[in-house]
């Protein structure tokens, strides 16, 4: 099974994901790391990506998830994935591919943004993540108000982990 945990940025995907990684003894897999460059370099300036921008990316991740498939790996992916289209794309198998969701409201996630240093996205891109963000009805959707803890366990427990 593939984990992809989903959400705007500051909503804790790498924090959880890597939680739930070493809990599951899974690998963790930052979709951030696929970016291409210039990608990075557009997000450090405040721009938001476009649909174009994310294609190699998406098709980079896409095949990260179906090489864990193919040879029988487990994993936990963190990737935004904030459009149906981006999380169809990524599902290339709807048994063993996982959505979940990780939904935090604004004011909390721009906090977190605020406080965090090293990552090239910053605060002001998160706008534009709610904006694009088309919330997944096919998803397990989980609140980020808890500590990271609480979070990865609520969602061993929802998936069966």
């Amino acid at each position: 099974m593939v984990v992809v945990l989903m959400g705007v940025s500051g909503s804790g995907k790498t924090t959880i994901g890597q939680r739930l990684a070493r809990d599951l003894g899974w690998p963790f897999c930052e979709g951030d790391a696929f970016h291409p460059p210039d990608n990075v370099e557009k997000m450090r300036r405040g721009l938001a990506l476009t649909d174009a921008d994310r294609d190699p990316w998406l098709a980079a991740l896409r095949e990260l998830i179906a090489d864990h498939l193919r040879n029988g790996r487990s994993a936990i992916v963190a990737c935004s994935a904030l459009k149906q289209v981006y999380r169809d794309r990524l599902r290339v198998d709807m048994d063993r591919v996982r959505f979940v969701y990780l939904k935090g409201d604004y004011a909390l996630l721009r906090q977190r943004l605020e406080a965090r240093q090293s990552h090239f996205a910053k605060a002001n891109l998160l706008a534009s993540q709610f904006e694009a963000l088309e919330e997944p009805q096919d998803a397990l959707t989980v609140e980020v108000g808890e500590e990271p803890e609480a979070v990865a366990g609520l969602i061993r427990r929802a998936l069966g982990l």
